[in-house]
């Protein structure tokens, strides 16, 4: 199996270097990270001035009461996935459920298109382009796909401490790196999500391609949701226009509060250093990663 050769303009080795290659800092860094961005969000959203969601129109038109017969999504992209474990798919299935109950007309990703982006090679491009990208991926003599694909099944990498992140077009089960959690189990998390990625990138530069990744953030996220219209949010005003109903607004916010107490409380690591097993997510596990091509914004595509 090919190894990477880390490159001096490597986006991720940063993060790891300004963390002192510290698990503890790294995960420190990707709770930071969503915690911060979540905080914004939520002033942002409960704001007086606030407009409504931001609607996913290329997603509307392909899916849900406006769905329009034929329509095709004009972004090819290239990605390299992690499936999360049946585990995982269910826990994401619970806090569907509970969003649901209070967002009846939020998109919900299916349960086989959920996925996250270790690395993204290219994006919104045509059809022949990225199968010109694809073409040069499997005739590299470097590296070959499976030398991507199988890398963490050599290079365990663990996520925990599962937290529902949002903002106002989309929501996410993000997760953090794994820092000594669960120690005597064989893990040491010397080695990371974030190495992983790290990793990847170069593999995937060793084959001759660019990558022209837009998530080189400390995140860790699996998109489970989606606006794709405002039904439900908004209300007849004394003129018969609509507006915003902040108050249904606002349900929605303290609901994915109470979801993320309640997953803290059951899946997160415990004080005497023991966690629940139904929070870990070993990146890769039985299958490797995906090499993923098309129209896959959605979870949608083809495997390479």
């Amino acid at each position: 199996m090919a190894t990477p050769s880390i490159s001096a303009d490597n986006p991720f080795q940063v993060l790891i270097a300004e963390s002192n290659d510290d698990p503890a800092q790294l995960q420190s860094r990707y709770e930071t990270h969503r915690t911060n961005r979540n905080a914004q969000q939520n002033a942002k959203i409960l704001a007086e001035d606030f407009p409504g969601w931001s609607i996913d129109e290329i997603l509307r038109r392909l899916d849900g009461p406006a769905k329009e017969e034929g329509y095709l999504d004009p972004r090819n992209c290239l990605v390299i996935w992690a499936r999360p474990s049946p585990h995982i798919r269910g826990l994401i299935a619970f806090v569907q459920s509970e969003l649901r109950d209070v967002a009846p007309s939020l998109w919900l990703m299916p349960s086989g298109n959920l996925h996250t982006t270790v690395l993204e090679v290219a994006h919104s491009l045509t059809e022949d382009q990225i199968e010109e990208i694809v073409q040069t991926l499997k005739s590299s003599k470097n590296v070959t796909e499976a030398d991507i694909s199988e890398y963490p099944l050599k290079h365990q990498t663990r996520l925990l401490k599962p937290m529902v992140s949002f903002d106002s077009s989309a929501l996410a089960l993000s997760f953090a790196p794994a820092a000594g959690e669960g120690a005597s189990d064989g893990h040491d998390d010397q080695y990371t999500y974030h190495h992983l990625r790290r990793d990847i990138f170069d593999l995937v530069r060793q084959t001759g391609l660019p990558v022209a990744s837009r998530y080189i953030v400390p995140s860790a996220h699996v998109t489970i949701a989606r606006f794709i219209n405002q039904d439900g949010f908004f209300v007849k005003n004394a003129e018969g226009g609509d507006e915003l109903d902040p108050s249904q607004v606002k349900l929605l916010v303290e609901k994915i509060g109470q979801i993320n107490d309640t997953l803290e409380s059951r899946y997160w690591p415990k004080a005497d250093g023991s966690y629940p097993k139904e929070g870990e997510w070993v990146v890769g596990q039985d299958k490797g990663l995906v090499i993923r091509r098309g129209r896959l914004w959605y979870g949608g595509g083809q495997d390479v």
